[in-house]
């Protein structure tokens, strides 16, 4: 398979769906915040025109409300690429979530499904206390985890704060999900590198697109309380629609945590095991060129 990650706003979509059509091949989302049902805007998720081009899987497929993990994205991943393997195609994986990327084709160790009272009772907190404050108390409980977690990203600091107060059953629980590595199945990773200014202007008319195509009527539908309400661009169109923030602001505040999100993912793909960095303009021609030589596709 061709994994093919790459900062937010890159234009990875697109590509995918070149290549996949080019290679005869299904693609398969990697993000962690697209597989929500009706969050395509703000997710910049493959629309249907998209995917009546391409087979996606993955994509749009899970309440807003419902929580996922990367052990649970491992196997769906898993199911979905034998499966498409079956039907004698061949698999694209795109996404930027790195993590889910790393899990699938790394030997990382993944949590369980740990205690549902556990996780209600973690849910509530989170309506109460901020980020700041859930990032501080996960700190206390488990500084190495916290260190690695962005305090901003509420699913990740939540799901830590689950795993560390669960104990020494996660010790016991836990365990190496069998990785497409260790299966020995073929794959070349790739990570699309964009210059800044460009990076800068595709967010800055990402953003005009979303807000000019239904954004603040979505992210007023998902609320609050969901579990994807965390996703880019989503507090900052609830801040508005309270009231908090002007147009301007709105616009401005998007773009902001949009460009820091995408520096965040960078900053994951440089310590990425055995990953290809190309840049944007040179990506198609090479990953063609890896694709022959390390996969044997024509």
């Amino acid at each position: 398979m061709l994994v093919l990650a790459g900062p937010t706003a890159s234009g990875k979509t697109e590509l995918a769906i070149e290549l996949a059509l080019e290679f005869d091949a299904e693609i398969v989302g990697a993000d962690s915040r697209q597989i929500y049902r009706d969050m395509t805007v703000g997710t910049a998720a493959p629309t249907p025109s998209q995917r009546g081009r391409v087979p996606h899987h993955l994509i749009a497929f899970l309440d807003p409300y419902e929580r996922y993990s990367a052990a649970r994205f491992c196997a769906d991943a898993r199911r979905v690429l034998e499966e498409i393997r079956a039907r004698g195609k061949r698999a694209i994986v795109t996404g930027g979530t790195g993590f889910y990327i790393r899990a699938l084709t790394g030997g990382v160790t993944l949590a369980p499904e740990l205690d549902p009272g556990l996780r209600g009772r973690l849910a509530k907190e989170a309506q109460i206390h901020d980020a700041e404050f859930l990032h501080r108390w996960l700190s206390v409980r488990h500084a190495a985890r916290a260190d690695k977690i962005h305090p901003d990203d509420r699913y990740r600091v939540l799901r830590g704060l689950e795993v560390a107060l669960a104990g020494d059953g996660e010790r016991e629980c836990a365990r190496p999900r069998p990785s497409i590595g260790a299966q020995e199945i073929a794959y070349v990773k790739v990570y699309v590198e964009i210059e800044d200014e460009l990076l800068q202007q595709r967010i800055e008319s990402r953003a005009d697109a979303m807000l000019a195509s239904g954004f603040l009527e979505e992210a007023e539908r998902v609320g609050s309380e969901a579990v994807a309400a965390s996703a880019v661009g989503y507090p900052q169109a609830l801040a508005f629609l309270r009231g908090w923030s002007t147009s301007r602001e709105l616009r401005g505040a998007i773009v902001r945590a949009t460009r820091r999100y995408a520096k965040r993912q960078a900053t994951w793909f440089r310590t990425e095991p055995q990953t290809t960095w190309l840049a944007r303009r040179d990506v198609p021609a090479r990953i063609r060129s890896l694709a022959r030589e390390k996969l044997g596709w024509a």
